[in-house]
């Protein structure tokens, strides 16, 4: 572990929260009529409500983006670039759900990109354990979310045909 002055891991904390936020608010723009169109959706019984998605995905980029700092500052960048080059990646399919599912309303490549979206966590979530188990750990609850989330994809897009054609 290489040493760290305070000031760059504050520095280094609030530039991994950036991006992780970014990509969030990416996926937030194609989200803006999520709520109405959520509601109007026939729903699994097991649907959570909809004011529960924002809350819920702010606590998950936070962990995410500290999960991404603890490696971060492990080691050096390049000793760590394929751990935070999967995060990135994973961050960027992230983004691009909310596009194919609320704003282009294609649920059936919404649902593979969501799965591929899930092993993306999964090898991410391995390879932050491998350089910090902790930040293995922080994505755990992400991943739980994500496995919910391609299950309820799934349902909505068989549930209403009409909508997702």
């Amino acid at each position: 572990m290489t040493p760290h002055s305070k000031q760059r891991d504050i520095l280094g904390l609030v530039g991994w929260l950036i991006v992780a936020f970014a990509a969030s608010a990416i996926g937030a723009v194609a989200s803006i009529e999520a709520k109405s169109f959520y509601g109007e959706l026939v729903q699994p019984a097991w649907a959570p409500p909809p004011w529960l998605f924002g809350p819920v995905w702010t606590v998950l980029y936070a962990l995410m983006a500290i999960a991404a700092w603890l490696v971060w500052r492990t080691g050096s960048l390049r000793a760590n670039r394929i751990p935070l080059a999967l995060f990135v990646v994973q961050l960027a399919v992230n983004a691009s759900w909310s596009w194919l599912f609320f704003a282009w309303k294609l649920g059936a490549l919404a649902f593979v990109e969501v799965v591929v979206l899930w092993v993306l966590i999964v090898a991410t979530l391995l390879a932050f354990w491998r350089v910090r188990p902790l930040a293995g750990v922080l994505l755990v609850p992400y991943l739980l979310w994500v496995s919910f989330a391609a299950a309820l994809n799934y349902a909505l897009w068989q549930l209403n045909p009409q909508t997702f054609g």
